[in-house]
């Protein structure tokens, strides 16, 4: 059978990712998991900027001191970027350029993927003194000041895991995702049946309707309702405010544009609903994080990260 056919939103399914990853049974799964294990694992989300296992318990030693400059953290981010791209469909496994295995499983809401449960590193095999040499001579590169001897402590500290038990640990992430995806629904379910019609038709002409020159009153007489409370009641309901609603749906539409580089920012601007430039830089970073130009740099890092990766197919940079 196939997955539940949704009509929810990646602002929608941002909320419901929230509620999940808080949830009991997501914390103390992964709590567990860890502790018997010895390997961390988190529910990330589909879009993340951030080192997903920095400063958590069982932490990779050797990957706690990449986190030590902003090249090495731009290295690991580009891995972990290539590794969720590979696991939209079905679990999938990177080996970085120093040897350690990272692996995600995609977390379903009908045909939208919320999140990814992620490992951290692991290796697959018992590591070598080359290797290590390898990979302390690119961390000097990378401006990692630490000693050289404190690097090979925690490199040869890394968690080794077969290559039996590592598709074990694998498998059992496969049968947890498939559990929080059911989950997932079940929340959905519930969200969905709680929020009032009215709502619901606002938002429905909110996103066939976003390029538009949107005013409050229009999408209130389109969803029969007052302004006053219409107002009152979208703020309740969906804890923002109607621009910042609209803001957030454009700017979806915007990331999903600047994945094409021949489209320029300001086309773009204008093409999701911005009367200006400006305003579409200003809303975008609030929302984002960043401007459209630093988001679509970091897609074009994205792409260009499958140079990190040499003909051996081992992750691992080719030596200079």
């Amino acid at each position: 059978m196939g997955r539940r056919q949704t009509r929810m939103e990646d602002g929608d399914c941002r909320q419901l990712f929230e509620a999940l990853a808080g949830s009991r049974i997501c914390q103390e799964y992964c709590g567990a998991f860890s502790a018997a294990t010895n390997v961390p694992i988190t529910l990330r989300p589909v879009e993340s900027w951030q080192l997903p296992f920095h400063g958590v318990p069982n932490e990779n030693p050797f990957c706690a001191f990449m986190a030590e400059t902003g090249r090495a953290c731009a290295v690991c981010l580009q891995i972990q970027q290539r590794l969720c791209q590979r696991a939209r469909q079905r679990p999938a496994t990177v080996t970085c350029w120093n040897g350690l295995a990272v692996s995600a499983v995609p977390v379903h809401l009908g045909d939208h993927v919320i999140g990814f449960l992620e490992t951290g590193q692991v290796f697959r095999a018992q590591p070598t003194d080359p290797q290590f040499q390898h990979s302390a001579r690119l961390m000097t590169e990378w401006g990692v000041t630490a000693d050289v001897e404190a690097l090979k402590r925690a490199y040869f500290q890394g968690t080794v895991l077969s290559p039996l038990r590592y598709q074990a640990l694998v498998e059992l992430l496969s049968v947890f995702a498939a559990h929080l995806s059911l989950v997932a629904g079940q929340m959905a379910v519930q969200q969905e049946n709680a929020e009032p019609l009215l709502i619901r038709r606002a938002k429905e002409f909110i996103r066939e309707r976003h390029t538009d020159k949107l005013r409050l009153g229009q999408v209130a007489r389109a969803a029969n309702s007052s302004p006053f409370y219409f107002c009152k009641l979208f703020k309740k309901v969906t804890g923002v405010n109607f621009t910042y609603y609209v803001g957030c749906v454009r700017v979806e539409k915007a990331k999903n544009l600047l994945l094409n580089p021949d489209v320029h920012v300001s086309e773009i601007a204008y093409a999701v609903g911005f009367q200006s430039l400006t305003h579409f830089n200003r809303v975008f970073k609030a929302l984002a994080g960043q401007t459209p130009t630093q988001y679509r740099a970091c897609i074009a890092g994205k792409r260009k990260a499958e140079l990190l990766e040499p003909p051996n197919g081992r992750g691992l940079p080719a030596a200079q």
